[in-house]
């Protein structure tokens, strides 16, 4: 596991969690619309986060637009079951 790169991407979304809490808690006109593009941001880390766990730093460090959509794709190799 590529766990620096892991680790960026899980703060990313605990940051955005948390400005979304505190968008939400402190914003009265705070909508489905801005709700809508954190969780994409969110999901977006997280993904990338579980997708791509095992690259290499070279694998990140030459990152195409492929790989970023790939990556920020929803896994479709972990089991949500539980």
């Amino acid at each position: 596991m590529n766990k620096e790169w892991v680790l960026f991407h899980l703060k990313e979304a605990l940051e955005e969690i948390e400005n979304t809490i505190k968008e939400i808690e402190t914003e009265p006109e705070y909508d489905d619309s801005e709700f809508s593009v954190a969780v994409a941001h969110l999901y977006h880390h997280v993904n990338t986060a579980w997708n791509s766990r095992n690259c290499s730093d070279q694998d990140v460090d030459e990152s195409s637009d492929d790989n970023f959509t790939k990556w920020g794709q929803f896994p479709s190799d972990l089991d949500i079951s539980c």
